[in-house]
């Protein structure tokens, strides 16, 4: 019996000696995890930056994407383009960087959008810049000659695709439409077909424009900050021609207006004007300032 009491000191102390470092294990532990996680955070603080050139890249990939597909021919003119939802999921980025790619384009003028609708491949002609246009009634009168507007709708309608686009609306929106020939010393000189936006002019289908052509009543009440001036050479409708009484095989020149008041656009007009009867010119500086006289 006294020989058994040496030897149970000696297995505590062999316990205690094997349990001792796994009692320190925990404690370096610790230690040495805070500087891996320090280690470890240095390269995500600096990833905001190649994150930034990546989106960038992105960007640039979706508009080059669209552009080539319009340049080569697959998406022609009044094409509709794929979704921005679409365009998320088969390039795997975000809308942003899609919404901002379709933004570009549109300043580019390659796509148009709608709201509600989606992008088209906007129509691709060439285009020159007009500096000043005259108000018809004013520079019939200055040749001394009798003016005369014939109004032939003055109404609200649906808002057609080409018309919301124009005026920045949904499909099917009420806007304000008119249709006026303008006469000059009784024969027809242009004629008017526009769509107002009624959020901009409230009033508009109650004015008299027998007395007050709707560009005037327009400049007057709502003035513009922006405006933009398209010439194309088109052939009439059958419809058109009768309104103008001139053949049908006349060509006629087509001025498109649009205009913007504080990035709003007002209103969006086509004037159509029989070849033989009107001409467009303006005469400017060098600086690109109209000329007086």
């Amino acid at each position: 019996m006294p020989a058994r009491s040496p030897r149970r000191p000696a297995v505590s102390a062999k316990a205690r000696s094997t349990t001792a470092p796994a009692a320190r294990a925990p404690v370096a532990s610790p230690a040495r995890a805070p500087a891996t996680s320090s280690r470890a955070d240095k390269p995500r603080a600096a990833a905001p930056a190649p994150a930034a050139t990546q989106a960038m890249a992105l960007y640039e990939q979706v508009k080059d994407f669209i552009a080539r597909k319009i340049q080569e021919g697959a998406w022609r003119a009044g094409d509709r383009l794929p979704s921005e939802s679409e365009l998320v999921t088969q390039f795997g980025i975000s809308r942003m960087t899609v919404n901002r790619a379709l933004r570009e384009l549109v300043e580019q003028g390659r796509i148009v959008r709608v709201a509600g609708v989606g992008s088209f491949v906007a129509e691709d002609k060439p285009q020159s810049t007009l500096l000043q246009i005259a108000n018809l009634a004013s520079e019939i009168r200055q040749r001394g000659h009798d003016y005369r507007c014939d109004v032939l709708a003055v109404e609200r309608v649906s808002a057609s695709l080409e018309v919301a686009a124009a005026l920045d609306l949904r499909t099917g929106e009420s806007v304000f439409h008119s249709l006026c020939v303008h006469r000059e010393d009784g024969l027809p000189v242009q004629l008017e077909d526009r769509h107002v936006n009624p959020r901009q002019v409230p009033q508009f289908a109650v004015q008299d424009f027998t007395q007050l052509q709707p560009s005037e009543y327009l400049v007057r009440n709502v003035p513009f900050d922006q405006v933009e001036h398209v010439v194309d050479a088109v052939m009439p409708t059958a419809e058109q021609a009768a309104l103008l009484e001139m053949p049908a095989t006349e060509p006629c020149l087509l001025l498109t207006r649009r205009t913007w008041s504080r990035g709003v656009p007002i209103t969006v007009v086509r004037c159509l004007h029989p070849a033989s009867r009107y001409r467009l010119g303006s005469r400017f500086r060098a600086d690109g300032n109209p000329a007086a006289g």
